[in-house]
């Protein structure tokens, strides 16, 4: 999940940028200045002018960062810590008001609301389950009541859902039109997208953004299976039959530019690719990339003993999902098949 340089403004642009631009274009691991290359140019458009950003501390955050500053978009960060650079605003959520002074937001063009615990840190236990739930329903409720209330809103929100909110489905394909799962995720994501409702109320142009599982370099899911993969540890989780709903970190981050740049796609789009795939074609093609056997399966009541209620709806839970509001609106994915992404995201960093 190479992320290359999704950041650049076009695709044209990117063989012209100077040495100087492709340094500031870099994060930690991520390799931003890559991928830009091969977002199609059907998903590019011109930049928009002032956005406000949450959550823009972690792989999709920063990628999404990078590519709206590679835009020459006024960017607006929302931390939560004292702001240490220009362009940051502070925000508590859990405060009244979130935002001592709201000013800064007037005049914004678009809000993009990433921010939220990782639902697969550790265990869910009581006191981690409302984390997650504050880190998400909270937070979005908030801001979506803060930007209402301003003089001038800002004409689109962007949040960030996820396919659990289908919960277990087993083979059935799942589209937008299909109605939400049961369980712990499913019922989070419901209440999250439902807490935008004051952005709605208010005529703002409200996407939920359901991403599947993100495929990126140095973070995330495949941060996590690496090491066990890279030592010939790997293997199927469970019986490996439950479907796995992917994208790749370049094509998530160009998914929420096309949708931010799209006024026809509102309310609930999937961000996957099209091509969803068991867990056990996952983890063959995962092996298959590293070079490595994958021989070791972990057993789903071994997963259920070390993780809880986490294993059965996180790991072992079926979600087949296609992108259809994506496809039908002409997104043209630049990592069609989760060989492309496993390559791209394994690629050496440039």
């Amino acid at each position: 999940m190479k992320l290359g340089c999704i950041a650049e403004r076009n695709v044209v642009q990117i063989k012209k940028t100077s040495h100087a631009t492709k340094s500031s274009l870099s994060h930690k691991q991520y390799c931003i200045h890559q991928e830009g290359k091969k977002i199609h140019p059907v998903n590019t458009s011109p930049a928009s002018s002032k956005i406000l950003l949450s959550g823009a501390s972690g792989m999709l955050g920063t990628a999404v960062r990078l590519a709206l500053g590679g835009r020459n978009a006024q960017l607006l960060q929302l931390v939560r810590r004292d702001p240490v650079a220009a362009g940051q605003l502070q925000w508590n959520p859990a405060a009244s008001p979130a935002i001592t002074d709201p000013e800064p937001l007037e005049g914004l063009t678009a809000a993009i609301h990433l921010s939220g615990a990782s639902v697969a840190a550790h265990r869910w236990t009581p006191a981690y389950k409302r984390e997650i739930r504050t880190s998400r329903v909270d937070s979005t409720k908030v801001l979506a009541v803060t930007l209402a209330a301003l003089r001038q809103p800002p004409k689109t929100l962007l949040v960030a859902s996820a396919t659990g909110i289908y919960g277990d489905r087993g083979d059935e394909m799942l589209d937008e039109s299909s109605g939400p799962g049961s369980g712990f995720l499913a019922n989070l994501c419901r209440e999250w997208e439902a807490a935008a409702q004051p952005a709605s109320d208010a005529v703002l142009r409200v996407v939920h953004l359901r991403f599947g599982v993100v495929i990126g370099p140095s973070a995330g899911a495949l941060a996590k299976m690496l090491p066990l993969f890279r030592l010939g540890l790997g293997g199927r989780l469970g019986s490996g039959r439950q479907w796995m709903s992917w994208i790749s970190l370049a094509d998530a981050v160009s998914a929420v530019l096309f949708a931010l740049d799209t006024p026809t796609l509102t309310g609930p789009v999937n961000l996957t690719a099209p091509q969803p795939v068991t867990n056990a074609e996952f983890t063959r093609a995962l092996a298959r990339a590293v070079h490595r056997p994958a021989l070791m399966p972990a057993p789903a009541f071994a997963l259920r003993l070390a993780l809880g209620q986490m294993a059965d709806e996180a790991l072992l839970a079926s979600a087949r999902v296609v992108p259809a509001r994506l496809t039908s609106a002409d997104f043209r994915f630049t990592h069609p098949t989760l060989d492309a992404a496993l390559a791209a995201a394994l690629a050496p960093a440039r």
